[in-house]
């Protein structure tokens, strides 16, 4: 890759079971790349199997970064995946390799390419203030609290998201400023000479639905009730976002009994037919996209997708 003027990046993006992890790899095999994971559940060492995580054989196909790193006891917020992400796109280029971005987790990809505006630091004593009071009275009676603190917030958030609520009247807690106005300031945006080159696999609603309900029944097959076993056996809190990867709850509602493992199976494809809408939804309107594949990833897409690689300078 060259190491003057603009350094390129290539970001695969589209919604859960449409083939990016697949797409990604060949272009890394093609032009000398680093996968670099853009989905906030496959960075979860614990989930390699119910996240559809790239392979051991995979991963040793061609580099790739981000992918398990963090223990499910652990919190990653967009803020932290940007900086990993940067750091790991300067290596990649040091190595004069081309990065390649492979996600479909909107906020980390918005973040990355617009930046994030600045949020502050919460004192550990209001953050705990906040969630223990969520414990015991519910989000709809937070909700209520925040609509007289912070009625512009309030009005943003579903009365039952009680992450997004507790971190609104943490906000404005511990500033006395709605999040919505730290949320206004300037963006933080990523280094000005980096230039991104946006893919997005979008396939055919019957096409990508009937893949999430054929994907779900090979992660049983392939051992994911024993992952989700030995998450459960760690006794960790619910509210972790590790704890509430598609198809996790389901899975441990069987496990304790509450679900029959048919009905788990169902209902977390459900699940995943329903974020996979929202993602296409938010690709195509909330980042430029350069090039669209209506389609399924196949090895038949290759000629088209390397034509626009070819054409964009990405290669070696």
């Amino acid at each position: 890759m060259p190491t003057t003027g603009p350094r390129p990046i290539l970001v695969i993006a589209g919604p859960t079971a449409s083939g990016k992890s697949a797409l990604a790899l060949r272009a890394a095999q093609e032009c000398n790349g680093t996968v670099i994971n853009a989905d906030s559940m496959q960075i979860y060492a614990d989930l390699r199997i119910i996240t559809a995580r790239p392979s051991e054989e995979d991963e040793a196909t061609a580099p790739h970064r981000l992918y398990g790193i963090l223990d499910a006891a652990e919190v990653c917020s967009a803020a932290r995946w940007r900086d990993l992400a940067l750091t790991e796109i300067e290596t990649a280029h040091e190595a004069g390799r081309l990065p390649i971005l492979c996600g479909g987790t909107g906020l980390y990809l918005k973040a990355l390419i617009e930046g994030l505006s600045p949020t502050p630091d919460i004192p550990d004593d209001i953050r705990s203030a906040v969630r223990e009071r969520c414990d015991r009275e519910g989000p709809v009676a937070m909700h209520a609290l925040l609509a007289e603190q912070d009625p512009e917030m309030a009005s943003r958030l579903n009365p039952t998201d009680s992450q997004r609520i507790c971190r609104a009247l943490e906000v404005v807690t511990a500033t006395g400023r709605s999040l919505a106005d730290w949320q206004n300031d300037a963006p933080d945006g990523p280094p000005a000479d980096l230039h991104f080159h946006t893919v997005a696999l979008l396939p055919p609603r019957d096409v990508l639905y009937e893949g999430i309900n054929k994907r779900f029944d090979q992660m049983v097959e392939l051992g994911a009730l024993d992952e989700v076993r030995r998450l459960d056996e760690r006794h960790l809190d619910p509210k972790l976002p590790a704890m509430k990867a598609l198809g996790v709850p389901e899975l441990r509602a069987f496990l304790h009994g509450e679900m029959t493992l048919p009905e788990a199976v169902t209902s977390a494809a459900t699940k995943s037919r329903r974020y996979a809408k929202r993602q296409n939804t938010w690709l195509k309107s909330q980042i430029i996209i350069n090039f669209s594949i209506n389609a399924k990833f196949s090895e038949s897409l290759t000629t088209s997708f390397f034509a626009f690689i070819r054409e964009n300078g990405l290669t070696s």
